[in-house]
């Protein structure tokens, strides 16, 4: 059942909580946070958007399928990964670029790995939940 108070609240909870999923994905490879809690709070926010406004239109708002962002963000991590093998370096090390940016400050491979483990999440927990909702 869905309440005049729920689609409201949705409609503004969706971008901060995106917003927060984003802030929680960049600060992850300095203090607690990264891909996988930021990607999972991201779902959260689409989950809540269905409960709220129905499935049709959260696939709407969404404008791909996420298993879409799964095999996107597994190849995001694993170039990442393979990054430093150009380098003469191992697989997986991490690769720092001297140029800092104002917000989220030294930018690494790691922070691509986290990137595609954000997306693989997404991706991985709204199929399930939108594919157990379609079934009901």
């Amino acid at each position: 059942m869905r309440t005049l108070i729920l689609q409201t609240a949705s409609k503004y909870l969706l971008p901060l909580l995106l917003l927060f999923s984003i802030f929680i994905l960049l600060r992850g490879h300095y203090l607690p946070g990264g891909g996988f809690v930021g990607g999972l709070i991201a779902s959260i926010a689409f989950i809540l958007h269905a409960f709220a406004n129905g499935l049709p239109q959260t696939r709407n708002l969404m404008r791909i399928h996420p298993g879409f962002l799964m095999p996107v963000g597994l190849g995001l991590s694993f170039l990442s990964g393979l990054f430093p093998m150009f380098l003469n370096r191992p697989f997986m090390t991490g690769i720092w670029f001297a140029e800092k940016v104002a917000v989220i400050g030294s930018i690494g491979t790691a922070l691509f790995f986290d990137i595609g483990v954000y997306l693989v999440v997404i991706g991985a927990s709204l199929t399930i939940i939108f594919t157990i909702s379609e079934s009901n």
